[in-house]
């Protein structure tokens, strides 16, 4: 079990550095730049960019340190796992691609940190080799694709900048920016790209643990804000943000509140949380929508590790109508589990109120019209629902069935504590660090008043609401889910057309001999595809039609 503990222990260390290194940036207000040239192709230069300052550097920092927690834990619960090692190195790899997009300057390196993440991801959660995890895998792989796309369609752009940097974008890049926004919701779960997250949760526990909290969701996110802090937001992106963020908060907590699956539960809720951030960096907010980022990977890492310590007594059951009554058996995972949940809802003194409640008081002085406004005190009392909903069926229930609650292992019990010290005192730690955090909000009473209403009425709504029925239509998340899983026999009848087609256009020869008779064969070779004699006449026929085509519409 110790020979295990090497990369848990190596992370430890890399966090520490980081952090040390972290300090001595902060302090001299430092920014650096390491550009590695690869080659110069008609003077334009295509290189690697990494850039260091206090962003990536706490970001880094933030994810090493969760990937400890996460590894160490992993060593207990993968432990009769006989391909642990193989399942250590693919989650070593994610852990790696996340951090090369954090220091990431230019494309080619986002390309390689982005790329990474969907490859490791999909590795990761049909790690189990069921039918469920395979059909989660692909949708994961197909939303995530779309992003990609779109990326190496704005390097197009990047050509016709001279550059392959996007930390020096200008204004005049509206377009560029506007596309890059585009693919970071793709990876960030928003709106329409939700279905894939709650899917995910077919991977192990670790995996869903460091997806949800610093890598993979996180890495749209840390896109946008990289984008935000060079260049303020257009207003047609600022408003896609707004738009997406808001429908993807209250998506996420209504979808939740009819869920019994814990970790479903805990993968709306992640929904939930992105679409604050994405919400936050819509109202021009990026160092408060990075802030919430840190006080949500810390506690959200810890709901997933005290979920996973409360699963592995329950024999594989994750139906919380199934596992109630642990409250006593597991005091210290439950009070850690309790202190996590309480953070989603942005308890006071927790870290979670240090940044949420923050946002949420912006946005009463963003001069915002009454949707998006209403729209997040919705979503609030919806968190509050799901989360009262939980508490009250795992913790405070009755029994319900027999539980085998063995004493925890140090290798649960240290990463529980570390992130526990993270989710009570973070907030105030990351504000008492940077000022920026330690931003006050200056409303009207009335409208703090409203927040703590909305609040208040959906924990009141979870306790004492009973039952909640089905609801396939938020289960799928507005029917999202059929869109990615089932897309294939949507697309079946277009591409057996197009390979038609495709052959037609090969072969075209079978048409020209019962058209044409003895004389179809000097056509054919003129014509024909991919014959290289007629290649000249194609070209010319080709462009001919394309003229033809382009007077008609014009």
């Amino acid at each position: 079990m110790w020979s295990k503990a090497r990369l848990p222990v190596l992370l430890a260390a890399t966090s520490t550095l980081v952090a040390g290194y972290l300090y001595l940036f902060m302090t001299t207000e430092r920014t650096l730049l390491l550009d590695f040239e690869l080659f110069t192709l008609s003077t334009m230069s295509f290189g690697l960019t990494i850039i260091l300052d206090k962003v990536s550097l706490s970001f880094a920092v933030v994810v090493t340190l969760i990937s400890a927690c996460v590894f160490t834990f992993a060593c207990k619960y993968m432990e009769d796992d006989p391909y642990f090692f193989r399942f250590i190195w693919i989650l070593t790899a994610f852990v790696i691609s996340m951090n090369l997009l954090t220091f990431s300057g230019s494309l080619l390196l986002l390309l390689v940190g982005w790329d990474g993440l969907g490859i490791t991801s999909f590795a990761l959660i049909v790690y189990y080799q069921s039918a469920e995890s395979l059909s989660a895998g692909f949708q994961t792989l197909m939303a995530n694709r779309v992003g990609d796309a779109l990326i190496v369609a704005g390097s197009f752009f990047f050509v016709c900048l001279g550059q392959f940097t996007f930390s020096a974008l200008t204004a005049a890049t509206s377009a560029l920016v506007f596309l890059l926004c585009v693919a970071a919701l793709t990876k960030s779960a928003q709106y329409p790209f939700s279905s894939w997250l709650p899917a995910a949760m077919a991977a192990p526990t670790p995996v869903s643990a460091l997806v949800h909290s610093s890598t993979l969701v996180t890495a749209g996110i840390f896109l946008i804000i990289r984008l935000s802090y060079n260049l303020p937001l257009t207003e047609a992106g600022a408003t896609l943000l707004l738009i997406c963020g808001a429908v993807t908060s209250i998506l996420g907590g209504w979808a939740a509140t009819f869920e019994n699956d814990i970790k479903k539960i805990i993968a709306l809720s992640t929904l939930s949380q992105l679409g604050i951030m994405m919400f936050s960096l819509g109202l021009g907010l990026p160092a408060l929508a990075l802030f919430h980022l840190y006080t949500h990977a810390l506690f959200k890492a810890l709901l997933f590790l005290a979920a996973g310590a409360i699963l592995l007594t329950s024999f594989g059951a994750q139906d919380m109508r199934l596992i109630g009554g642990v409250g006593l058996k597991m005091p210290l995972a439950s009070v850690l589990f309790s202190v996590s949940s309480l953070c989603l809802v942005g308890a006071p003194f927790l870290s979670a109120f240090y940044s949420k409640h923050l946002i949420l008081e912006k946005m009463f002085l963003s001069g915002l019209n009454m949707l998006a406004p209403v729209l997040m005190l919705f979503a609030t009392a919806f968190t509050a629902k799901y989360v009262a909903r939980s508490l009250k069926a795992i913790l405070w229930g009755k029994p319900t069935a027999t539980l085998a609650s063995p004493p925890l292992s140090l290798f649960v019990k240290l990463p529980l504590v570390v992130l526990g010290f993270g989710a009570v005192a973070g907030g105030k730690l990351l504000s008492a660090i940077e000022p920026a955090n330690g931003e006050v909000a200056f409303i009207p009473e009335y409208y703090g008043s409203l927040i703590s209403f909305f609040t208040l009425l959906g924990g009141f709504l979870g306790l004492f609401i009973k039952g909640e029925r089905i609801s396939h239509m938020l289960s799928t998340l507005f029917f999202l889910t059929p869109v990615f899983v089932m897309s294939t026999k949507a697309l079946g009848p277009v591409v057996r057309k197009v390979g038609v087609l495709d052959y037609g256009w090969a072969e075209p020869s079978h048409l020209m001999k019962k058209a044409l008779g003895p004389s179809s064969s000097k056509v054919a070779q003129l014509f024909g595809w991919p014959g290289q004699g007629g290649s000249w006449a194609r070209a010319s026929f080709s462009l001919l039609l394309v003229f033809c085509a382009l007077t008609l519409l014009f």
